[in-house]
């Protein structure tokens, strides 16, 4: 395991961590490749029901390190970036089938802002802030920003964003529809435990199903989604838990879902 991501696997949950603290959790080319090998990992480990992603220190991510980017003997270019770091690491975030929370600990700008939109439950403490800083070095936005936020926001407001590079607080974020919750600092990570631990212990292949109807509503017609709702529905009844969930309702306790 690299230095530069941290996995714990506790309770079903798996902690992955953004740990170059010393320049806000910056990708370089090896972070990149990392946090995909450990994305993987969590995917085909059975016991890992639901994932954290979130950073060490004072920010979770600060996008790309441009001294990579800026010194000729290591930068590999923006299209290597974009299409062996950044997008190969969005796809993952979205088509992993099990629950990932983005739990934001610090600034998020550039890819790392739109990393986080990406995951499927974002949490922000008070103290955190958001940037699309990309126009502000004369970039345009990536890491799947131009599709994530006027979806999460409204058109007219991404679009401000992404040309202004405003700094949103997570009480503005949260106001907007940008993130899930923000929760106050002086328990967040208890609280994103309590959250994780209860995605790790629902029917895991339920909310896997539940993530595919999402992300093909983004480009399906009506027809085509109650379709593919239909399809899903049948296979979320084949399963375990589904026979649990009933015979629980049925005998008045709680489900003891399997995953399965």
């Amino acid at each position: 395991m690299s230095k530069s991501i941290q996995l714990k696997i506790e309770n079903n949950v798996a902690y992955i961590t953004l740990n170059r603290p010393e320049v806000f959790n910056s990708f370089n080319r090896e972070m990149a490749f990392s946090l995909q090998d450990t994305l993987d990992a969590c995917e085909q480990n059975e016991t890992v029901r639901a994932i954290v992603l979130t950073g060490n220190g004072k920010a979770f991510c600060a996008g790309q390190d441009l001294k990579e980017v800026t010194d000729p003997e290591l930068n590999p270019g923006f299209k290597k970036i974009l299409d062996e770091h950044y997008n190969p690491i969005i796809t993952k975030i979205r088509n992993i089938r099990k629950p990932i929370i983005g739990a934001i600990n610090g600034v998020a700008a550039g890819a790392g802002a739109n990393i986080a939109l990406a995951c499927d439950v974002v949490v922000a403490h008070e103290k955190v802030s958001f940037i699309q800083a990309f126009s502000l070095i004369g970039l345009v936005p990536d890491s799947g920003g131009t599709y994530f936020l006027p979806r999460l926001i409204g058109f007219q407001k991404a679009l401000a964003l992404a040309m202004l590079g405003d700094k949103i607080s997570a009480i503005e974020a949260e106001r907007m529809g940008m993130i899930y919750k923000m929760m106050p600092l002086e328990n967040f990570q208890e609280e994103v435990s309590i959250l994780a631990l209860k995605l790790a212990h629902m029917p895991t292949k339920a909310l896997g199903m539940i993530k595919e109807l999402f992300n093909k509503s983004m480009s399906n017609d009506l027809e085509a989604q109650l379709a593919l709702e239909s399809k899903l529905q049948i296979v979320a009844a084949q399963s375990q838990d589904y026979s649990e969930g009933v015979a629980a309702f049925i005998e008045k306790r709680k489900p003891e879902f399997k995953g399965k």
